[in-house]
């Protein structure tokens, strides 16, 4: 398989790095999906691999063999084809691996995994509920993980973007649930700070709204009736990242939709609020891993929405 990605989360304590470093792992095909993200589909066998503390949120999910895989740190539970394991950022596991198999991992940054999270689903970053989890069955995330493993091994950024999106969707806090903790079950409480959904609703408006212009904090904050740095502050609790990067990510998302017409790489660029072509060509690659005429080649840019290609979707 090809298209293997060459950028990775850049923290040193990565899964992903714990693994490049085995001399068994070995990465089969991957894809950069931007900032604090991507996919790689691996295959090891006669392993032994301990991550303390890791950098990112991982999913995994077993593709092919998997039973002679265990998590020591867990009483020695031994995987299975299908099994799918969550490893929230922070959570340390070791593993024991006697027969080969191929698995896929999703890797997340805190920032990408909650902001993701807020933007699909409407609601406050905080609301998120992700306990770690080892060899379950969950259809709703194993169906766009195993998207996701196709995707990085064909190179079609489409399908990931989508399977990404729907693995957000999958994730969902039920109200009222309890969550794990090092210390033990707790409720989950009401959220404190951050802004009331109303406020957001009209601060996502009106950045839809001015996308073509220059957005200042202030701008923002008078929205709110808050000062500049209370308005910073708030709203990063609620969403997960700062004001300027929720905005620069509409600027990107917008322009992946018009990337897919025939609209001017330049005009799209004025379009979505950036200063120049080349300011646009720096941020988009910055956070898809593409610049604007190499994603507008891949998604097949330039024909009609839902026009069909030389190849069935997969």
């Amino acid at each position: 398989m090809s298209h293997i990605a060459t950028s990775r989360p850049s923290t040193p304590d990565t899964i992903y790095d714990v693994l490049r470093r085995s001399p068994v792992a070995r990465a089969l095909a991957g894809m950069e999906l931007g900032e604090g993200c991507a996919v790689t589909v691996w295959e090891n066998t006669r392993d032994r691999v301990c991550y303390r503390a890791p950098a990112h949120t991982t999913f995994s999910l077993y593709l092919e063999g998997g039973t002679g895989t265990r998590r020591l740190d867990a009483g020695g539970v031994a995987g299975y084809p299908g099994a799918i394991c969550v490893m929230p950022e922070g959570c340390g596991s070791d593993w024991e691996i006697n027969a080969p198999f191929r698995f896929v991992h999703l890797y997340l940054s805190e920032a990408r995994l909650r902001s993701g999270f807020a933007r699909t689903h409407d609601c406050d970053a905080r609301s998120l509920d992700l306990p770690e989890a080892t060899f379950i069955r969950n259809p709703d995330l194993a169906a766009p993980l195993a998207r996701l493993a196709a995707a990085g091994a064909d190179g079609d950024v489409l399908h990931a973007e989508t399977a990404l999106a729907e693995l957000f969707g999958a994730l969902r806090r039920k109200p009222g649930s309890t969550h794990t903790t090092r210390a033990g079950t707790t409720q989950a409480g009401p959220l404190r700070a951050g802004l009331a959904p109303h406020i957001l609703r009209r601060v996502d408006d009106w950045i839809d709204a001015h996308l073509d212009q220059t957005i200042t904090l202030d701008d923002l904050a008078a929205l709110a009736d808050l000062s500049g740095y209370h308005f910073h502050r708030m709203f990063r609790l609620s969403r997960g990242i700062a004001p300027h990067a929720w905005v620069t990510w509409k600027r990107v998302a917008r322009a992946r939709i018009l990337l897919r017409t025939d609209q001017p790489i330049a005009g799209i660029a004025a379009a979505c609020g950036f200063s120049s072509q080349s300011h646009l060509t720096r941020v988009f690659h910055r956070h898809t891993g593409w610049t604007p005429a190499g994603y507008r080649v891949a998604v097949g840019g330039g024909r009609a929405v839902g026009a069909p290609t030389s190849e069935s979707p997969s």
